[in-house]
């Protein structure tokens, strides 16, 4: 009888063994997919310090995020070589930078889709001005002619600044740049009288006229010319699929809402976007596009730039690298 009972014993520890086995197995396959799910629903983003990335930090600011059941980490980054740097090693899923860049980093093979504009010239607000320093005779772009545009070379500064510069009627062989890398740097030489002229960015360029430069242009003069945009990685676009659907939903809430009462926002702006002080009340905070994404003529202009200073060896393909299936229309 005792070795009966020692055998149901047994049986009983054996069954009790393997039903908290398959408890842990059970509960550990739940977390793996609870933890799959958070990572789905994750974002990381890389952000400069720019107007054009104001529409994260108001979805966040409103909840859009935490309504579309996603969440989304910007994480502030002090140069676009940090940006793309971030994004070479898998670090993040998404950032906001040019269509040029886009194009550089799938020069090889397509390692970034462009899903949206996050900001192109609209109304009286440039994304880039030309500048002439104060007191400057230089009074219009053609008198530019020979005369050396501080920029920073093989960027999109440059680009547009040879594009205004001929469309303004200034010859191939007169359009002269000088490199001055350091946007700061750029500004106080322009002010200083050191260089003739600079192209600079907003709100650095609108910081600038307050403080005495000249505007000769800016990339409001030609129509698809400057832009930023909103590009994934192939990665997140394969395996986050859903996730870059509701960013995109919760950044056209944002953008209508800048568009609709922008200083409700400037608090926020001067919390997380860098505005020189003499113009951190007065700067316009910018319109937004909604529900557009770069055209393929736009897309082979600057591809055309590219193979020009031989930045890039082979034309990348448009389609490959821009697509509107998250372009929220509505």
């Amino acid at each position: 009888m005792k070795k009966k009972e020692a055998g149901i014993g047994s049986m009983r520890e054996l069954v009790v063994a393997l039903i908290a086995g398959l408890l842990v197995i059970a509960t550990v396959a739940g977390a793996a997919v609870a933890s799959d799910e958070r990572v789905d629903n994750q974002l990381r983003m890389a952000v400069l310090p720019i107007p054009d990335v104001l529409p994260i930090y108001v979805a966040e600011a409103n909840g859009y995020f935490a309504e579309e059941g996603i969440v989304v980490e910007a994480l502030p980054v002090g140069s676009a070589v940090e940006r793309d740097q971030l994004m070479q090693a898998g670090r993040i899923d998404g950032m906001i930078n040019e269509v040029g860049g886009a194009a550089l980093f799938n020069r090889d093979r397509v390692q970034m889709k462009i899903v949206s504009y996050a900001r192109v010239p609209i109304d009286e607000a440039p994304l880039f001005r030309i500048l002439a320093a104060p007191g400057s005779e230089v009074a219009s772009v053609s008198d530019l002619a020979g005369i050396p545009v501080a920029v920073s070379k093989n960027t999109v500064i440059e680009y547009i600044t040879g594009r205004l510069m001929a469309s303004g009627g200034v010859a191939a062989q007169d359009i002269k740049f000088a490199s001055v890398p350091v946007l700061p740097e750029r500004m106080q030489l322009l002010l200083a009288g050191q260089i003739k002229a600079a192209t600079l960015p907003d709100p650095l360029a609108f910081a600038a006229l307050q403080a005495g430069a000249v505007e000769v242009t800016n990339d409001l003069k030609v129509a698809g010319l400057s832009a930023s945009v909103i590009s994934f990685s192939v990665a997140a676009a394969d395996e986050k699929h859903a996730a870059i659907e509701k960013f995109m939903r919760a950044w056209d809430r944002a953008a209508a809402d800048l568009n609709d009462n922008p200083d409700r926002y400037r608090e926020l702006m001067l919390a997380r976007i860098r505005v020189p002080k003499n113009v951190q009340q007065s700067f316009r905070i910018p319109p937004f596009p909604r529900g557009q994404v770069p055209s393929k003529l736009q897309w082979d202009d600057v591809q055309q730039w590219l193979l020009e200073k031989k930045l890039l060896e082979k034309e990348v393909s448009y389609e490959d690298s821009v697509t509107e299936k998250y372009i929220n229309r509505q």
